[in-house]
């Protein structure tokens, strides 16, 4: 099989990161696959910010977290998810989005790239739109102001990276979800 189809049908979505650091080549790999992403008009709507400061990430899942708890239901499904929103991951690329028509679906490009080559070099990866609850928060403008994202920008995905702690089978093919028009 081709190794992009392959990449394809066999990546799936980690929560489990051991905690070790990725390499800086790993992270170089990982920036320029997302910088590869076509858009629209190749406006390039995004700008990417990298966080592997463990404790920042941790501060972040932590707000996230006493946010989630003030649902019960969210919660418990959090919790049996080990109860964290990045799930332990050493790497976090936030995609920040300017306010272009297409941005949205240009993030969400950018950020399957991010996890197709997150497979390709043997690593886990979680497409996470939930890191935007700390930035809603009260303590969002202080994460955003370290984030730094550039003026006009918001949060438009991000994806957690990382070394899979224990793997898992992808999630199964559902062929009804195609109609053929022929």
């Amino acid at each position: 099989m081709n190794e992009v189809l392959k990449s394809i049908t066999e990546r799936y979505t980690c929560r489990d990161f051991s905690p070790e650091p990725l390499e800086a080549s790993q992270i170089d790999a990982l920036v320029k696959a997302a910088l590869a992403a076509p858009s629209a008009m190749n406006l390039q709507p995004w700008h990417l910010v990298v966080v592997t400061d463990k404790a920042f990430i941790e501060e972040m899942d932590n707000a996230a977290m006493d946010v989630v708890k003030k649902d019960a239901e969210w919660y418990k499904r959090m919790s049996e998810r080990g109860g964290k929103i990045f799930y332990d991951a050493p790497c976090l690329i936030f995609i920040a989005r300017n306010n272009s028509e297409y941005a949205p679906l240009d993030c969400g490009i950018v950020s399957q790239n991010i996890a197709l080559a997150a497979h390709a070099l043997g690593l886990g990866s979680c497409i996470c739109g939930m890191a935007k609850i700390p930035l809603d928060d009260e303590k969002g403008a202080k994460f955003l102001a370290r984030l730094n994202f550039p003026a006009e920008y918001t949060f438009g995905m991000s994806v957690c990276v990382g070394r899979e702690k224990s793997g898992k089978v992808p999630h199964e093919i559902d062929a009804s979800k195609v109609t053929y028009i022929k």
